[in-house]
């Protein structure tokens, strides 16, 4: 395989659409070459034109974050045709089931559990090693404030999320001395596909936040971006939240909620 040697080099689960795109197009505009995952090829085609449009350099994996396989050799992609890979977004998730635990499916359960947790897991299983040999690397685990405070009839996403976190921690402590910086981040209630689907459902509160109170996607994308750029050492680990004023003032986006 010819490679296609870049200077930065990330990878997105689920840039296919929504919050995965945006931060795969802002990646792009930054200068990265970006490996966009999405489980269908098909589906990443927008993503990939977008990027392509800015002049950036960009190629799609299948991905399905339920499968170690296909998650390994989506990094193993980014290696062969970039030549390295210096930053993994673990942002591919799943709201579903949104019911009550005693009702809920329990395949239901499991994929939600496979999909936002086992997912991040097998992102960052198959990318350590490489950091490592590499000499350092950023992973950026997609959180939520579901990670923190329960949600009626949410259990397997508030569940899977509060694993992210408590995940990210663990890796972080394991980690810090490869030069590896990891770091959870909550972005808010984006204006996105799952968001619809939650307003649509309206099973608790989060369903009956105003229209004008929802972000667009490319907010949160600059804040993981920035992250990526600084990768600020003393905030290894944390959770973070784009609703932190100190944290946007510390990447200098302090305007960018507007």
């Amino acid at each position: 395989m010819t490679q296609h040697r870049a200077a930065k080099v990330a990878a997105v689960t689920g840039a296919n659409r929504g919050l995965g795109r945006a931060i795969a197009v802002e990646l792009a505009r930054e200068g990265y070459a970006v490996v966009v995952g999405s489980r269908t090829l098909a589906n990443a085609s927008k993503t990939l034109e977008e990027i392509k449009s800015l002049g950036g350099e960009a190629v799609a994996a299948p991905c399905d974050v339920t499968e170690y396989a296909q998650v390994e050799q989506f990094v193993a992609k980014a290696i062969d045709h970039f030549g390295r890979l210096d930053v993994l977004i673990n942002n591919a998730g799943i709201i579903e089931p949104m019911t009550l635990l005693h009702q809920s499916e329990p395949a239901a359960w499991e994929l939600s559990i496979k999909t936002n947790l086992l997912g991040v897991y097998y992102g960052c299983r198959a990318v350590v090693p490489h950091f490592e040999a590499q000499g350092g690397g950023i992973i950026v685990n997609i959180s939520s404030g579901a990670a923190h405070r329960p949600r009626l009839r949410w259990s397997a996403y508030c569940s899977s999320k509060a694993g992210v976190a408590m995940l990210t921690q663990c890796l972080a402590l394991e980690t810090q001395a490869m030069g590896i910086r990891v770091y959870g981040f909550q972005p808010a209630v984006v204006n996105t596909d799952m968001q619809r689907k939650i307003r649509s459902r309206r099973v608790n509160e989060v369903s009956d936040l105003p229209a004008d109170q929802l972000l667009d996607p490319a907010i949160p994308a600059k804040v993981v971006v920035r992250l990526c750029q600084l990768a600020p050492e003393d905030l290894n680990g944390q959770d973070l939240t784009i609703r932190d004023p100190s944290l946007l003032r510390r990447l200098g986006l302090e305007g960018v909620m507007g």
